[in-house]
């Protein structure tokens, strides 16, 4: 082909000699010069003829055309090639695309050959018209590519070549040539440019800068207002799942900046360092962590930005203790500063064994980091942090791994004399000791490896470790020389139980040598263990364990290394099991374990680091074993485990207990009456300790799962209801409104139990759930039928269940009734008989004892639901007139006689369904049970006053105190006082009391009395009574909500569901707080939670309030300076393994939170207040932290209910009819950055009030819920929409709403389509109210990214509709948006 097209146009190009030696004289004819063109066109076209008109072959032939043209050098060859090439393309003998792309993609075009480049360029441009948008944007990338090698500096020699180049990049870059989107180009040029920012060859800076910096105006619009400063605060183990926080893991820059090549302000391209860092700062993080790089646990890849991280917060930890010169362990600082060295050990060794972190790496990080700084405090803590790895891994591993360990302990000890011996009765000299514990590991594991090296005839078989010990591979450094003295003293000593920490510390320097190592590791096993010989009482009958009741005390556990701990937990759990075989195949009382042992276990379940052995170990290893062997006490202890000891339970944890506690209720071998009791009180606990982020993730999970899943309870209608206020609490709470997984699991909680919900629950529901229970149809038992049938079972059995003194008991009809009652098809109304008889004056019959026991307490709950909606029947008939007389009954049936368990008649009680008279009829039930002095009233005292603190980790004596109760208030589980009228000896093994460690029935009325509130809530509208019993409830019942595993979360999930109703009862919810919180006050220091200002209003009786801004900057800076870390801190310390809380920051925002609930002020007012915090110039804020406060104010607002940010929309609403954005733009020179970016004009001390509300209302809504997000379609389309006239409004809406598309498109699609039809609504509005669109552009460009990046093709026939109808030069730079425009 090449050889054949040569001789055509070397034919045509033929000439005289004269003619090629004249040639600058002699000039062909034109006529001459076009025939010659047709000639060589006719025979180019009869060689091409033949061939396919496929693209390789077109490809093929335009490319030895081109490269012919190339090889000519003569300068008339040159033209008359160019020209043919030029009649090609014009008459469409080639097509366009190939022949440009050919042309500039030629690797003969050099800008040393002036001529070949300037015809180059010169067709280009004539003909790149003929392209389309896409093919555009090829030439110039290959254009751009084409140049890069020119030197920048190149002068006269390449002008001509240059400016062939600049007229053709400015051609296509021309926004009136209209020949591709800009926003196309524009990422071309951006790659062109790099990273280096340079701007190439001189001749083209100037157009370059230009053109991308008009696209600064759409890097503004797209950016996040201050987004390097917007922190996220989570929850446990529920990271927020917006996909906005996502950073790469490579770069750590923003996903975003990565994808797009815009012109973004400097800090969009800095590494987030301050997120990824602040968020490993934050204890139960990891899940966060894992979300904000995007990567799974299961890739184990090394993530070299995450461990640089981890140093940097290691390092910056210690020059916080650097700044700590004098403190001691009684010091505040001391906690907060212990407790952040034992998180970093904690991410340390997870990310190492997870292998997204290299620990040799690491060290040789921390040594070169630290050799350059001047840091000596902390560093015995950085040692402590290195010394839970290396003691628990350098036996696995090569000793090479931790030769960086040696230098670091040489480095930060270069003292030439020897450092005091540490004072080893204090847990401090643990972290002291842990550089000569680090060294005598590496001289055992070097003595090791020289064993295994050299010839065990030589080594001998029998060296002692000790002389290993001596010899020191590794010398010690000088400043160590007492520390490694004692050390060697202890070592040499036979006995290891000396004073203070010497256990813990041979533990931590001697865990791979066994011999050593077993010694006082067994010591703390059987501190806390026993024997035969020691046993003591527990609660019930015949009930014993060993004797050992002190736990190992927090401070020596946190004195243990890792591997130190793991291996007490293994002990454990062998001792756990082995009694489990041992209960299995003894039909005897076995000694339970004992109250030491539980305790211990339940604190060392507590370690994130030990988790395979913690509660993920029990639920795995542990639980199994249990459940396999019916091992009924091993199984109670472990339900009070999680019950009262265990505070950060995963929620797929949960579930998965959850779901075991449903089986077991069920299994025939389970039916114990106390453990049905625990078993019950566990699975309310569960399923109400929920957090409101959690439900939707679980039941998700759950629903969508193949796996059988039982999170609904086939028998128990309270559970199921339960769930179903859970359910209600999340929706409610977090806004979400729609999904599939909500129909799904109340459909199969109505054909489990179904059930109907009283109005005045009802109305407090989501509208979704109140839409479902409307549409269903539920045949409820009227209570009328219910009491003719009591009656008539009554009439029948009377003679039998009731007993007269004067009359002989009837045993003949006993084993009939006992059939009876047992039955399936017998209706529950066994307890609703036991109530006529002792109304009707007689007493129990000995039948009735059996008949209870026959029934047993799982199936006895249903007949306690009918109980419970017959007494409130019974209550009503008369008004209440014999409640005096009828009361004292209730209580025989559950003191007395032992056959009603208070618990669950309060709970069936306050769940059922009774309207409203009936509704308070129950609640009255309730707190007669509740206050009455001689009931249970006093057992709540009396607990409350003995207990005095919930602080159980802190505690010795707990197990003393918990005997002390169940002494004087004994529990009865198996209808003993119906089994004493009876005569009846008990030698059923299923009615054997099980160890209670825990336990109480205070503790168990806890969750109940958390639904008696929510249900007396709803109750406050009736009648002022209402008001004044609730109140009284709280007073005297309050100060059990100390010993509450959630009281913050409790009293802020009643404020936010109940707001509307409690929007104005001012001293209810005074009293509800003061009650709750208060009740921790004991124990706590001062201004723990709540502020002075608002303790004091407390103090106050009938005195009106209205906080000041002051208050409400006081409010704001504590969230802001818990989350910045700054000390001193404006919160107490807390350990956060103990608390409700994770963190500090999710703790300064729930508190903060509950106080402005209930601030005695219109909701509406204390949203516009905390907003004017930041809206308003404030004197104590400093410029730098600025969006800092933003942030924080927008996390307080969004965690609030609706009616508190919905003052943000006002604002929205108001600042659009603002002269600053009605005005007209025609006379603007430039972009108006000064209305819509805040960062550039706040430094400049120039911010406006728009752009104030600009950056709050980003904040805003990168931080609210998904749930609350998707109303703001809703509310652009219905209350924006119609103010926007203006251009202005029309770029302030854009910069509004465009950093919320990516979010929108990521986690509900639908919302981010309606935004971008409303953009386009109001751009057809300001297109027909305006004589000229002056930034027309810029909004094309913005129009492009959201087609490219959102919503493609999606909503193309609503677009093109608008686009149709807008101005003539808006409708040409959009005539790309779709196929169908760019035709117009």
């Amino acid at each position: 082909m090449e050889a054949k097209l040569e001789k055509v146009f070397d034919n045509v190009l033929h000439t005289d000699a004269i003619v090629e030696v004249f040639t600058g004289l002699i000039s062909l004819a034109p006529e001459d010069h076009e025939k010659r063109i047709k000639t060589s066109l006719c025979h180019f076209q009869d060689l091409i003829k033949d061939l396919p008109r496929k693209d390789d072959y077109i490809k093929g032939y335009t490319s030895t055309l081109v490269s012919y043209y190339h090889k000519q050098k003569h300068i008339r060859r040159i033209n008359f090639m160019a020209d043919v090439i030029r009649v090609c393309i014009k008459e469409s003998i080639i097509p366009a695309k190939p022949a440009l792309e050919c042309l500039l993609g030629n690797e003969l075009l050099k800008p040393t050959e002036r001529l070949h480049w300037c015809k180059t360029f010169e067709i280009v441009k004539s003909f790149i018209h003929l392209n389309d948008y896409k093919g555009c944007r090829d030439i110039l990338r290959m254009i751009l590519n084409k140049i890069k090698p020119i030197p920048t500096s190149s002068w006269v020699n390449l002008q001509d070549q240059m400016d062939a180049v600049v007229g053709l990049v400015e051609y296509i870059l021309d926004p009136e040539a209209c020949l591709l989107p800009g926003y196309l180009a524009v990422n071309e040029v951006r790659l062109y440019v790099g990273d280096d920012q340079s701007l190439g060859h001189w001749s083209l800076s100037n157009r370059v800068a230009e053109f991308v910096d008009r696209f600064r105006a759409i890097a503004s619009m797209v950016s996040l207002t201050g987004r390097g400063d917007l922190l996220p605060i989570f929850n446990h183990f529920s990271p927020p799942t917006t996909s906005t926080w996502r950073i790469d893991p490579e770069t750590l820059r923003f996903a975003a900046v990565v994808k797009i090549q815009l012109p973004y302000d400097r800090s969009f391209y800095q590494s987030q360092t301050k997120l990824l860092r602040y968020i490993l700062a934050q204890p139960y993080s990891r899940d966060m962590v894992f979300h904000v790089l995007g990567i799974s646990k299961q890739t184990k890849q090394r993530c070299k930005q995450l461990e640089s991280e981890l140093v940097e917060l290691i390092i910056s930890t210690m020059e916080k203790s650097n700044e700590q010169d004098h403190f001691d362990e009684t010091d505040d600082i001391y906690p907060m500063n212990k407790l952040q060295w034992q998180h970093l050990a904690s991410q340390m060794i997870y990310f190492i064994v997870f292998e997204f972190v290299s620990f040799p790496k690491m060290v040789e990080s921390l040594h070169q980091k630290l050799a350059q700084r001047n840091i000596t405090k902390g560093r015995e803590h950085l040692l402590w942090v290195l010394l839970q790895y290396v003691s628990g891994s350098i036996g696995k591993n090569a000793i090479v791994d931790f030769l960086p360990t040696v230098k670091l302990v040489h480095l930060l000890y270069p003292e030439k004399r020897p450092l005091p011996q540490p004072d080893i009765t204090k847990p401090l000299s643990m972290h002291q000791y842990a550089a000569i514990c680090i060294l005598m590991h590496m001289n055992k594991k070097f003595h090791s490896e020289l064993q295994q090296k050299q010839d065990p005839a030589v080594v001998g078989a029998n060296a002692s470790l000790s002389k290993g010990y001596q010899y020191c591979h590794f010398p010690i450094p000088v400043s160590l020389r007492t520390h490694y003295e004692y050390l060697r003293a202890c070592l040499d000593q036979q006995n290891t139980t000396q004073d203070g920490y010497v256990s813990s510390l041979i533990c931590n320097a001697c865990s791979t040598t066994t011999d050593i190592f077993n010694g006082p590791l067994v010591q703390f096993v059987n501190s806390i263990d026993g024997d035969a010989s020691d046993t003591i009482a527990m609660p019930g009958e015949n009930c014993v364990a060993y004797g050992k009741t002190s736990p190992l005390p927090m401070t020596l556990l946190d004195s243990l290394t890792v591997h130190t701990k793991m291996s007490i937990v293994q002990h454990i759990m062998i001792k756990i099991l082995e009694t489990v075989h041992v209960q299995s195949k003894s039909h005897q009382n076995v000694i339970a374990p004992s109250p030491a042992f539980v305790e211990t276990y339940s604190r060392l379940l507590v370690y994130m680091e030990a988790e395979t052995h913690g509660i993920k170990g029990l639920l795995l290893q542990v639980f199994p074993k249990v459940l396999q062997n019916n091992s009924l006490a091993i199984l109670n202890m472990l339900l009070e485990l999680f019950s009262y000891r265990l505070h950060h339970i995963q929620p797929q944890q949960r579930i998965q207990l959850l779901n075991n506690l449903h089986k077991l209720a069920l299994n025939p071998s389970m039916n114990h009456n106390q453990l049905q009791v625990c078993l019950e009180s566990t699975a309310l606990r569960m399923i109400m300790a929920l957090l409101n982020a959690d439900v939707k993730a679980q039941l998700t999970r759950i629903m969508g799962s193949n796996e059988p899943r039982q999170i609904i309870s086939k028998d128990s209608e309270e559970f199921n209801r339960v769930l179903v206020l859970t359910i209600a609490r999340s929706l409610r709470i977090t806004g979400v409104i729609s999904g599939s997984w909500r129909t799904d699991i109340l459909k199969g909680i109505m054909e489990a139990t179904p059930h109907t919900w009283a109005q005045h629950t009802l109305k407090f529901f989501p509208k979704s759930l109140q839409e479902f229970y409307m549409s269903v149809n539920v045949n409820v038992t009227d209570k009328e039928t219910l009491k003719t049938e009591v009656e008539n079972e009554y009439r029948k059995w009377v003679n039998v269940i009731g007993h007269e003194p004067s009359r002989p008991v009837d045993k003949s009809m006993e084993q009939d009734a006992i059939n009876h009652f047992i039955a399936d098809t017998t209706p529950t109304y066994f307890l609703c008989l036991v109530w006529k008889v002792l109304v009707s004056g007689l007493e129990l019959a000995p039948v009735c004892y059996k008949i209870a026991c026959a029934i047993g307490r799982r199936k006895l709950s249903s007949h306690v639901r009918i109980f419970a909606t017959f007494l409130v029947h019974e209550f009503s008939l008369d008004g209440g007139s014999h409640a005096k007389e009828l009361m004292p009954i209730i209580l025989d049936m559950i003191l007395k006689y032992n056959l009603v368990y208070v618990d669950q008649l309060i709970l069936c009680l306050a769940l059922g369904c009774n309207e409203d008279e009936e509704a308070q009829i129950a609640l009255f039930i309730i707190q007669y049970l509740l206050l009455k002095p001689d009931g249970f009233r006093e057992r709540i005292v009396y607990f409350v006053q003995e207990t005095k603190s919930a602080d159980h980790w802190k505690m010795d004596n707990g197990h003393l105190k918990h005997m002390n109760y169940h002494n004087k208030y004994p529990e009865k589980f198996f209808f003993e006082g119906a089994r004493d009228i009876s005569n009846e000896t008990d030698a059923d093994e299923t009615r054997r009391y099980l160890p209670v460690y825990f336990g109480n029935l205070p503790l168990r009325l806890l969750p109940v009395f958390d639904i008696v509130i929510h249900r007396s809530v709803e109750l406050l509208h009736l009648t002022s009574t209402n008001t004044n019993s609730f109140k009284n409830l709280l007073t005297h019942l309050g100060q059990l909500y100390k010993f509450h595993p959630q009281p913050i979360t409790y009293v802020f999930n009643t404020l936010h569901y109940y707001e509307k109703q409690l929007r104005d009862l001012h001293d209810i919810k005074k009293a509800l707080v003061t009650a709750i919180v208060g009740s921790l006050n004991e124990s706590k220091p001062l201004n723990w939670a709540l502020s002075g200002q608002y303790l004091d209003y407390t103090q106050r009786q009938n005195v009106e309030w209205e906080p000041r801004n002051d208050y409400y900057c006081y409010l704001v800076r504590r969230v802001v300076d818990t989350m910045l870390d700054k000390r001193p801190a404006p919160f107490p310390p807390h350990d956060w393994r103990f608390n409700e809380f994770p963190n500090a920051s999710a703790y300064a925002l729930n508190v903060t939170c509950v106080e402005l609930m209930a601030l005695p002020v219109a909701p509406e007012n204390v949203g516009m207040s905390l907003m004017d915090v930041v809206l308003k110039t404030q004197s104590i804020i400093d410029r730098k932290e600025m969006m800092s406060w933003m942030n924080a104010v927008a996390l307080i607002l969004t965690t609030l209910p609706e009616v508190y940010w919905k003052s943000l929309h006002v604002q929205l609403i108001n600042v659009m009819s603002s002269p600053a954005l009605t005005s007209s733009p025609q006379e603007m020179t430039s972009y108006p950055f000064h209305l819509m970016k805040f960062s550039d004009q706040h430094y400049a001390y120039s911010d406006q009030p728009c752009t104030r509300l600009l950056a709050l209302t980003h904040a805003m809504w990168h931080q609210m819920g998904l749930g609350h997000l998707s109303s703001v379609p809703q509310l652009l389309k219905e209350q924006v929409k119609p103010k926007v006239t203006t251009e202005l409004q029309l770029l302030y809406f854009c910069h509004l709403i465009a950093p919320l598309l990516p979010r929108f498109q990521q986690e509900r699609t639908r919302c981010m389509l309606d935004v971008v039809c409303v953009i386009y609504e109001m751009l057809q509005q300001v297109s027909g109210n305006s004589k000229e669109i002056r930034f027309k552009d810029e909004i094309a460009d913005f129009l492009y990214h959201i087609k490219y990046i959102h919503v493609g093709d999606a909503i193309k026939e609503q677009v093109e509709k608008i686009i149709e109808g807008l101005q003539p030069a808006l409708r040409k730079r959009l005539r790309f948006i779709y196929s169908t425009t760019a035709k117009t």
